[in-house]
C-alpha cells in the first residue's frame, strides 16, 4: 500500500502478531442462534403449516399512490451517503482496532467483554498496558489501518461526521417538503404483518412479487429504509455523542439511554453492523431483482430495464469510491499534517465553539468508582524519576514557570498544604476504554491565582517525565479555560489512595472534559504560554505531533 515507515514507525504500526481474531462470549452465540431460530423457524414453521402467505406485493402492482420514480437529489444524497459511509465505517474499525474490546460495563475489565478482536489474553502479574493491547488491523480493511493509527483514523471519521450528518439532514427535509416520505413513511400498522409476510417468502427461499422499485417498495422494503433514516440514524449520532468526554460530563442522562459509556460504543458498533449488513443485501437485491432498471432507477432517475447507462454510471461512482480509498491511505501517510489540519479547522473550530464550552459536572459516587482501571502509557525510564520513586517522592519539586509573576518550586507537601480537592469522574480514553475512580489534589485555578500568568498567556503546558510513542519527552497542552473549568486538578491520589505510580506518581493531570492522553501523567513541570504552536512541533502535544491526534479532544 505505497508506506513508508520510518524504523520506530515499522516496529510500532507493524508488529510480528497480525493475527485476526473475532471472538464472542458464549452467551452472545447463544442469543444470536436463538434469535435466528426464533424468526426463521416462525417462518418455515408458518410455511409448512399454511403454506405461503398471501403476497402483500400483489396490490402495489397497479396502485401508484404517493410519488414515483426518484428525483436528482434522491439520486445524490444516495450516493454522497454511500461515499461517506465507508469512510465512516473504514475509520471507524481503525478506532476500534485500538482498543479491541466491546463491553457493556464501564470498567473494562478484561473477560468482561462480550466481543474481542484479540487472540491475546491480559497476561496474569505482569503490568499490561492498553497500548499493548491494541491490535494491528490490514489498511485492506481500516483506514488508514496498522497499528497505532487511532489519531489520523479520527481525523477521516470526524471529518466525515459532519458532512454524512448534513447529507441525512437536507435528504429529510426534502423527503417532508414533496410526497415522496409516503415511499419511506408507514402509515398504517399493516406495515408489520405486510413485512413478516415478505420475510417468510425469502426465510423459505421464495421470491415474492417484485413490485417495480421506481413506483413501489414492498413492506419489508419499506421498513427497512425507514429503520436506516429515522432508526439507525440517530442511535448512530447519540451513541457518537455520549462517548464525548464533554458531553458526558455535562449531560449523565445520555449514556443512559445505552446503559452507560460502553454501552454507547456497543451500540455505535451495532449500528455499523446494521449499515454493513444492509448494505450487502441491498446491493444483492438489487442484482438479483433487476440490475439494468435498478441501477437506472437510482443513478439515472429513469425506468428503463434495457439501457445499460446506469449500470456504467453506478460503476463510475463505485469505481470513484475505490480510488478515494486508496488516495485516503495515500494522504494518511504522505500528507498527515494536511489531514491534521484539516480536522483542526472543520472539527477543532466546531468543538471549540460549542461541547467545549460546556462545564463538567459532579455525578458520580464511591459506588460507582470501577474495579478496574487500565494503565496506560510508558512507566518514566528517567534516572531522576527514578530516583524520586524509590525515594517515596520526598524530594519531588514541582516547577511552574513561563509568562508568570511568580515561578514556584513545590514540593508534594506544599501542594496539599495549598488545597484538595476530591472528584469522581470517568476516564474518557481516546483508544475507547473507560473507567471510574476518585481522584484528589489540588485545583488548577490556585496554581494560576499563585503564579499569577501574563495577560498574553493562552496556554499550558504539562511536562512529563515519560516518553511518547517514539521516544522523547512526553507533553501536552490546554487552554488556560480549560484549565480553570470545574474538576481540573493536579491529582496525588486516585481512590483515596496515593496515586500508583503506574497511574502517574507524583501527579497527574485531570481535566475533564478532555480525553485521556491530555491527562498528562508523571508531571515534572508546567509552563504557561502564549500559544501552543511556540511548543514542540506546534501541534500541542508529543501524540499531536507524533501521532496526529486532536489538539481539542471533547469528542
Amino acid at each position: 500500500m505505497f508506506t513508508h515507515f520510518t524504523p520506530a514507525q515499522h516496529a510500532v504500526h507493524y508488529p510480528a502478531d497480525r493475527r485476526l481474531y473475532i471472538g464472542l462470549r458464549k452467551e452472545v452465540w447463544y442469543i444470536i442462534c436463538l434469535t435466528v431460530v426464533i424468526f426463521f423457524g416462525a417462518a418455515w414453521l408458518q410455511y409448512l403449516i399454511q403454506g405461503l402467505p398471501a403476497d402483500p406485493s400483489a396490490k402495489l402492482l397497479n396502485n401508484s399512490k404517493g410519488s414515483s420514480g426518484f428525483p436528482w437529489w434522491v439520486v445524490l444524497c444516495h450516493w454522497v451517503n454511500f461515499f461517506f459511509l465507508i469512510l465512516l465505517i473504514r475509520s471507524g474499525l481503525s478506532v476500534l482496532a485500538d482498543h479491541p474490546r466491546l463491553y457493556w460495563n464501564n470498567s473494562c475489565r478484561p473477560g468482561t467483554e462480550w466481543l474481542r478482536f484479540t487472540p491475546v489474553n491480559v497476561p496474569p502479574g505482569k503490568l499490561w498496558t492498553a497500548k499493548e493491547d491494541a491490535r494491528y488491523l490490514s489498511p485492506m480493511i481500516g483506514l488508514p489501518g496498522y497499528k497505532h493509527t487511532v489519531g489520523v483514523a479520527r481525523h477521516w471519521h470526524f471529518i466525515s461526521v459532519p458532512f454524512f450528518l448534513l447529507n441525512g439532514v437536507v435528504f429529510i427535509i426534502l423527503l417532508f417538503l414533496t410526497d415522496h416520505w409516503q415511499r419511506i413513511v408507514p402509515v398504517s400498522w399493516s406495515i408489520i404483518p405486510d413485512a413478516w409476510s415478505v420475510f417468510v417468502y425469502y426465510a423459505t427461499f421464495n421470491m415474492p412479487i417484485e413490485p417495480n422499485g421506481y413506483f413501489h417498495y414492498n413492506a419489508l422494503q419499506q421498513l427497512s429504509y425507514f429503520a436506516i433514516v429515522f432508526l439507525f440514524a440517530p442511535l448512530a449520532m447519540l451513541s457518537g455523542m455520549a462517548m464525548s468526554p464533554a458531553i458526558e460530563n455535562r449531560f449523565h442522562w445520555l449514556p443512559k439511554l445505552f446503559i452507560n459509556r460502553q454501552g454507547a460504543r456497543s451500540v455505535h458498533f451495532l449500528v455499523m453492523l446494521g449499515y454493513l449488513a444492509f448494505t450487502l443485501v441491498h446491493v444483492f437485491m438489487v442484482a438479483a431483482t433487476g440490475l439494468k432498471r435498478n441501477m437506472n432507477h437510482i443513478t439515472l432517475g429513469t425506468d428503463d430495464a434495457a439501457d445499460p447507462m446506469g449500470m456504467y454510471f453506478g460503476g463510475a461512482i463505485l469505481m470513484f469510491v475505490i480510488a478515494f480509498c486508496f488516495f485516503a491511505h495515500w494522504v494518511s501517510w504522505r500528507k498527515p499534517r494536511f489531514l491534521q489540519r484539516l480536522a483542526a479547522f472543520i472539527n477543532g473550530n466546531l468543538w471549540l465553539h460549542s461541547i467545549n464550552k460546556l462545564k463538567p459536572k459532579s455525578y458520580f459516587e464511591k459506588k460507582d468508582i470501577t474495579p478496574y482501571f487500565w494503565s496506560n502509557g510508558k512507566i518514566p525510564e528517567s534516572k531522576v524519576w527514578n530516583a524520586l520513586a524509590e525515594g517515596d517522592f520526598k524530594d519531588y519539586k514541582l516547577k511552574i514557570g513561563g509568562l508568570v509573576e511568580h515561578q514556584v518550586e513545590l514540593s508534594l507537601e506544599d501542594l496539599k498544604a495549598l488545597a484538595k480537592e476530591q472528584n469522581i469522574t470517568m476516564h474518557h480514553c481516546i483508544q475507547g476504554w473507560s473507567g471510574i475512580a476518585e481522584w484528589g489534589g489540588i485545583p488548577i485555578r490556585k496554581l494560576v491565582d499563585l503564579v499569577k500568568p501574563h495577560d498574553s498567556v493562552q496556554t499550558v503546558v504539562f511536562y512529563s517525565y515519560g516518553e511518547g510513542l517514539y521516544g522523547g519527552v512526553y507533553y501536552d497542552t490546554h487552554t488556560l479555560d480549560n484549565c480553570l473549568k470545574p474538576a481540573s486538578i493536579l491529582a496525588w491520589e486516585m481512590n483515596y489512595a496515593p496515586l500508583p505510580v503506574q497511574y502517574g506518581a507524583p501527579l497527574r493531570l485531570r481535566i475533564e472534559n478532555q480525553l485521556g492522553y491530555k491527562l498528562v501523567k508523571w508531571i515534572e513541570r508546567i509552563e504557561f504560554v502564549e500559544s501552543h504552536t511556540t511548543v514542540g512541533k506546534g501541534y500541542g502535544g508529543k501524540n499531536e505531533d507524533d501521532e496526529y491526534f486532536d489538539l481539542i479532544a471533547n469528542s
